[in-house]
């Protein structure tokens, strides 16, 4: 019989007891045991809710890294410099619009060669990126980025990435922020998303080059004077003829560090101390969130626990290439080749998550409710799922891989029901991640850039 969440637990004591049953281990010496009903008058239900986020690892988000001023201008003006691509056509922050939260609107991104912008974008040939185009926010306090986390920064602090010994010694010693210091070496390199197909000398490098490639854009740079001049500025000490792209990268993810870090959402006041941070509808949908599945893997400061889960989402668009169709996904198997991993993604961060729609790792599913709900009965959401929501260009690419992708789905969400007043509960929480300072980034996008190209503003 199909295990089925409790709606209704009553008494928060029996909520604190039950959490606590599950997320540590028993005691070896006896205790004097505490009644549900003693637990329950002993503590108010902010402290109650606060308890329940120790326990489940919901911790406050770590003060971001200072950026240098100069840093962080020379990473705005390159983020929203079309410069970086090869045919001039498109910046960094085209698929990461301020207007829409960081990212576009869209379930796939439309790249180099694309016209218009936010949910408006085409493609002439109908190309679209593989995957939905992930916020920038709180990027210093992540491990594995990309949806599959193939830069990622392991434990012991050593960096990982697709570009292997092509990122030396000197190169990584300039990154300053960890894995979102490597993130921007790729997108330029990537065909489909910046570089382009022909037509210009970044182009005609091989795809392997990667040296080649990002050697080419500095010297697009270089040719600038104004460029010359905000690089060394940044890098007090180092002629500009002596950087790489390295110094680029470490600069876009300053800037991003610096102007897209927040941290003062009502979650955040309220773990502060602060009572009256969260209403009582967020304050109740805090407590069922911490207590049904969902912050077993939505934890930590971001909300995402980095690790890599098969929730059943719809494949659709062009896929990675994998399987017999060629337009599959295998997720972080594309990384690690493992088996198990197929199908597996990173699993999302929830700050400002309302803001950040679509959502999965190719933008399947339209709206936050609706992927909140996708998690009761994802089996049968996905067998039943619905291509109306998606933009016409994209309706007929779902995949028929369902049951694939049912033959790996995360143990952790088998029997998970629950009704729509749940559902409910949870969105009110979802309400209380967003800083309402992330509402509104018009301020983060320069008046110019060094190219003198136009920078895109929806």
């Amino acid at each position: 019989m199909r295990e089925r969440i409790r709606t209704s637990i009553v008494g928060a004591g029996l909520i604190l007891a039950l959490a606590v049953a599950c997320d540590t281990p028993r005691p070896t010496a006896p205790v004097r045991p505490t009644s549900p009903e003693q637990v329950a008058s002993s503590i108010s239900d902010a402290e109650l809710v606060r308890q329940l986020a120790t326990a489940r690892g919901v911790v406050p988000l770590p003060s971001a890294p200072y950026v240098r001023p100069a840093l962080s201008r020379l990473g705005q003006a390159l983020a929203f410099d079309k410069i970086l691509s090869g045919t001039r056509d498109i910046s960094c922050m085209t698929c990461h619009l301020p207007a829409f939260a960081t990212g576009d609107g869209k379930s796939l991104s439309v790249g180099q060669g694309g016209v218009g912008l936010g949910p408006d974008r085409s493609h002439a040939g109908g190309v679209f990126i593989p995957r939905n185009a992930p916020s920038l926010f709180n990027m210093s306090a992540m491990r594995h980025l990309f949806w599959d986390g193939r830069v990622e920064v392991d434990a012991s602090g050593a960096l990982h990435t697709p570009a292997g010994a092509q990122i030396t010694p000197s190169m990584a010693r300039v990154f300053e922020f960890g894995a979102i210091s490597a993130l921007p070496l790729f997108p330029v390199t990537n065909r489909d998303e910046m570089r382009g197909h022909g037509g210009n000398e970044l182009a005609e490098i091989p795809d392997t080059a990667l040296t080649a490639i990002w050697a080419g854009i500095m010297k697009r740079l270089g040719d600038i004077p104004e460029y010359r001049g905000m690089f060394e500025a940044a890098y007090p000490g180092t002629k500009f003829s002596d950087m790489t792209f390295a110094h680029a990268s470490n600069a876009i993810a300053g800037f991003v560090v610096d102007r897209l870090s927040f941290d003062n959402a009502p979650w955040d006041r309220f773990l502060a101390g602060r009572d009256d941070a969260l209403t009582t509808a967020q304050l109740e949908g805090a407590r069922t969130f911490l207590t049904l599945r969902c912050s077993t893997c939505h934890n930590g400061p971001t909300f995402s626990d980095e690790q890599f889960h098969d929730v059943a989402v719809a494949q659709i668009g062009p896929g990675e290439g994998d399987g017999a169709s060629k337009r599959d996904d295998f997720g972080r198997m594309r990384v690690t080749g493992a088996a198990n991993d197929r199908y597996r993604f990173r699993t999302t961060p929830l700050r400002n998550v309302e803001l950040t729609g679509p959502y999965g790792h190719d933008g399947a599913v339209a709206s936050l409710r609706a992927f909140v709900e996708h998690y009761s009965e994802s089996d049968e959401k996905l067998l039943v799922y619905d291509p109306s929501q998606l933009e016409l260009a994209l309706r007929g690419t779902v995949l028929d891989n369902a049951t694939a992708i049912l033959a790996q789905r995360d143990t952790l969400l088998d029997g998970v029901v629950f009704s729509p007043a749940i559902a409910e509960k949870l969105m009110q929480y979802m309400s209380a991640l967003t800083d309402d300072r992330a509402r509104n980034l018009s301020r983060v996008v320069p008046t110019r850039v060094p190219s003198r190209l136009p920078i895109d503003r929806p």
